[in-house]
């Protein structure tokens, strides 16, 4: 089955996501994913209180930017996360907009090396393991973490680029790909992403999750081509207006693609964030198989 989700745009104030939150559980909505965009909203923080005004819906964070943080910090904060509430906290780390990590001093000159170090130490101070490290970007000197998780967490790794879908191949659990990602972009970046995974000789599964950018409701479609042309989308195959079916259908394209999650994500000025949670929870997802 295709996993569905929506967005929790930060472009609500923080004080709005309760309602959404719990809209989300009581609907019956499988995964909420919130957004660490600068200078919006902290991810970790807004996960927290969804987990907790919440019983069941799975939240994903999508993503953290890696020049922010300290990996042992946000290895502690994910391995908190999970044992307070097993199995539903998603997380996903990314080289962050290079501009905005500019702004507060954090730009790295190899975000690619960045980004691969961070995820070899998050993934393995969450399995359990002791680490000293003297990497580029990454220190540590025998560190562990006195609460690891019960269980195996995966962690996934957002990107657009070619060299960092490889690199979430061969180091990542799964990949978060972009509401800008059109249907033949899946397909490139789950070719990309194998590529990486056979370099690095990895088995098992990886999951891929796309944002789907989509509007229903009065002047959903002029809500969507505003929002497209000031993300200069406006010529890109992404996107869709319209009802239930219109939408689940294109869930399903990317779906076909190779997207194993599909996250829709409203307008920024989407008027009833509330209501677009029951129209994805109890009208999209049934005509999605």
């Amino acid at each position: 089955m295709t996993g569905l989700g929506v967005v929790f745009r930060p472009q609500l104030p923080p004080e709005r996501l309760r309602a959404v939150a719990r809209e989300a559980d009581a609907a019956g909505l499988e995964e909420l994913w919130l957004w660490e965009d600068c200078f919006l909203e902290g991810g970790v923080s807004t996960a927290a209180a969804a987990l907790a005004w919440t019983e069941r819906v799975r939240v994903g964070i999508g993503l953290l930017p890696v020049p922010l943080r300290n990996v042992a910090v946000t290895a502690m904060e994910a391995a908190s996360l999970e044992r307070m509430f097993p199995g539903r906290p998603m997380l996903t780390l990314g080289h962050g907009v290079q501009d905005w990590m500019g702004q507060v001093g954090a730009r790295a000159a190899s975000p690619l090396g960045l980004l691969g170090e961070h995820l070899d130490a998050m993934r393995a101070l969450l399995r359990g393991e002791r680490l000293t490290v003297r990497g580029r970007y990454v220190q540590l000197d025998d560190v562990a973490l006195d609460w690891p998780p019960q269980h195996p967490v995966d962690i996934l790794a957002g990107g657009t680029g070619p060299r960092t879908l490889r690199l979430s191949g061969e180091k990542a659990d799964g990949t978060l790909l972009t509401a800008a990602t059109s249907v033949d972009g899946v397909r490139r970046a789950r070719k990309l992403v194998e590529e990486g995974r056979r370099s690095a000789g990895r088995g098992g599964s990886h999951r891929v999750v796309v944002y789907l950018l989509a509007a229903t409701g009065a002047g959903a479609e002029t809500r969507l081509r505003t929002e497209l042309a000031a993300e200069g989308l406006a010529s890109a195959d992404v996107g869709v207006a319209g009802d239930a079916g219109a939408v689940a259908g294109a869930v399903r394209r990317l779906a076909e693609a190779g997207a194993d999650t599909v996250v829709l994500q409203p307008t920024a000025d989407e008027p009833d964030p509330e209501g677009f949670v029951r129209f994805a929870a109890q009208e999209v997802r049934p005509l999605v198989p």
